[in-house]
């Protein structure tokens, strides 16, 4: 009777056992499982109504526009935001002119919402091409890995995907575009073409022309590459060089219009009413002549320092 319900017991513990074994298998599996459906259907976040706003603007046909500059101009906003940004620095300004500098309510909130338009536009001038330079600057790393890979004895095809997987932004983003164009099936030329449409850089564009060449032709491909790969090196050093030597004069170009408006409306701050002969009168063409001399002080100092490599 005894050996029997040890029997008994035994069977209990070790069906308890198994029972535990398979049902923590099955809660990993689970898991596991809940894991995969959430990446392959992920769940909205919930969104407030200023980001709802956002996303609606950001697919309009006139957010394109707006983007194509923000991503010319290497910065990585969207257009909600961007707009976002500037309403929020016309408020601050406003604030600023209007409390602190004791200016009139009108001509604190025209000058606020001035000078951020001007700054909009200046931010585009200045930066229009900044995609472009750093672009540009990753095409001597981008010769080097190709011409390895020629030498390893790989195709260009097979060049360009280690390109895309080893450069970072914004090249590397470029080249995984293209990469996958050509795993689909695309001919290298028309990946290379729909790259071109994005970015009408002259180096970019050499190099697009040595490797079809080089395709068509044959050739040791590999020293063309670290050709190349020497001559973008040595012309980004002369423009680093250029601007370290122009640094401190482009510094200036903003501290010489900026210095006279800020003294100008400290003086306001200090005594009441100051600027107000400004807008009347005289003072109208005055204020003309000023901001004129300001600007045209500005962009002599830029042209000046602007030196093309």
């Amino acid at each position: 009777m005894n050996l029997t319900v040890s029997i008994l017991y035994s069977f209990a513990v070790l069906f308890f056992l198994i029972g535990i074994y398979f049902y923590l298998g099955y809660r990993n599996h689970k898991r596991e499982w809940n894991h995969k459906i959430k990446d392959w259907f992920p769940e909205e976040e919930r969104k407030s109504f200023i980001s709802k706003l956002g996303d609606r603007y950001d697919k309009r046909e006139s957010a394109k526009v707006l983007r194509n500059k923000l991503q010319n101009a290497n910065l990585k906003l969207l257009p909600s935001e961007y707009i976002g940004i500037l309403v929020v620095g016309s408020l601050i300004l406003f604030v600023l002119f209007y409390v602190i500098f004791n200016m009139p309510m009108q001509v604190g909130l025209l000058l606020s919402v001035g000078i951020m338009v001007v700054s909009h536009f200046l931010l585009f001038y200045f930066r229009k091409n900044n995609y472009e330079m750093r672009f540009n600057e990753q095409l001597s790393e981008v010769c080097r890995l190709l011409a390895n890979a020629a030498r390893s004895g790989l195709t260009i095809n097979q060049g360009l995907e280690i390109v895309a997987r080893e450069i970072t932004g914004p090249a590397g983003e470029e080249f995984k575009r293209i990469a996958n164009e050509l795993k689909l099936g695309v001919s290298l030329e028309s990946a290379f073409r729909s790259v071109q449409k994005r970015n009408s850089s002259k180096d970019f564009n050499l190099f697009i022309a040595t490797l079809l060449i080089q395709k068509k032709t044959g050739g040791n491909l590999a020293v063309t590459l670290d050709t190349m790969a020497n001559t973008f090196e040595d012309r980004k050093v002369l423009s680093q060089t250029i601007k370290t030597m122009t640094a401190e004069q482009k510094y200036i170009s903003f501290i010489v219009p900026v210095l006279p408006v800020f003294l100008l409306l400290v003086m306001n701050n200090v005594i009441d009413g100051f600027i107000e002969p400004l807008f009347s009168g005289f003072g109208i063409i005055i204020l003309i002549l000023f901001l004129g001399a300001i600007v045209l002080s500005f962009l002599i100092i830029r042209k000046i320092t602007d030196i093309k490599v």
